[in-house]
């Protein structure tokens, strides 16, 4: 059986509760707020607003209608262990480009906390109110953001270099969104034509908006020293030493990274921290 809150917790923005999961996302057809439960062992949903139908229809391919968890072969014992805990997992494709770039770029070369209070404030001060109940707010359109400079954005804790990043994004917000219908080489190589945006941060989107099971974040600070360690004993590495592992698992090796981020594994620590740094004091 598949598990809701193990599929959807890397889509945002997205509620977790006990009447299900709550996702309020901008469809080709518009606005929709949308609640996802199982009961009685069937997975039901409810939708509000013009968006309904599409997301309705799109439905299984967001829970991983398009994964094929099944060619995963764990040879490693951790993972085997892993893929047996977390058997519920799917990889989620929110066909939802820009709305997966805009929390990915504000993780760039900046802790994860940080990053997700940026993103909780943008999406409460730009975004609009989501059909329906529930309360969640949609995350902001592409255009609003786009026009805004980018010194508006250090209230929200980021810099320049990341705020023309997502205002470069949002401009060619159509030119993304097209890459759902494209095969995943061609998806990263349009992901990653915008300035800004490179090989982490098309992995990331992919992951995400195009259910991409084989994406691998290089680049990322931690992510190396995670897969050396876990699957090599190794407390530091590198991108060339983590794809080396990884190669056994062609085709699957996100899903061999996401399990090992949901099981917690993390390398040794060496020296402090990354900081927070506060932009918007600036």
């Amino acid at each position: 059986m598949i598990d809701l809150a193990l599929i959807l917790r890397v889509t945002r923005p997205a509620r977790v509760g006990p009447d299900g999961v709550w996702r309020a996302t901008r469809t080709p057809e518009g606005a929709v707020t949308q609640r996802i439960w199982v009961e009685a062992g069937q997975v039901r949903s409810e939708e509000w607003g013009p968006g309904s139908a599409w997301a309705v229809a799109h439905l299984a391919t967001l829970l991983g209608g398009r994964d094929r968890p099944q060619d995963f072969v764990p040879r490693h014992p951790l993972l085997r262990d892993l893929h047996r805990l977390f058997a519920g997992l799917r990889f989620a494709r929110t066909e939802a480009v820009f709305e997966a770039a805009l929390p990915t770029i504000l993780e760039q070369q900046v802790p994860g906390v940080q990053a997700r209070s940026s993103y909780r404030r943008i999406v409460a001060e730009l975004g609009e109110p989501a059909p329906g109940p529930g309360g969640l707010r949609l995350p902001p359109a592409p255009e609003r953001l786009a026009a805004m400079p980018y010194w508006a954005f250090h209230k929200f804790g980021v810099e320049r270099r990341r705020a023309d990043v997502i205002r470069t994004a949002a401009r060619h917000a159509r030119r993304l969104e097209e890459a759902t219908a494209m095969a995943p080489d061609a998806a990263r190589r349009r992901l990653t034509a915008v300035p800004g945006l490179g090989e982490w941060s098309a992995a990331e989107i992919a992951a995400v908006a195009l259910g991409d099971a084989d994406a691998v974040s290089t680049g990322d600070y931690h992510l190396k020293h995670v897969v050396s360690w876990a699957l090599a004993g190794e407390p530091r590495g590198s991108d060339d030493r983590m794809l080396e592992l990884l190669e056994p698992y062609r085709g699957q090796r996100g899903r061999a990274i996401r399990l090992l981020e949901l099981a917690g594994v993390q390398a040794p620590r060496r020296g402090p921290r990354k900081p927070l740094h506060r932009i918007e004091a600036i």
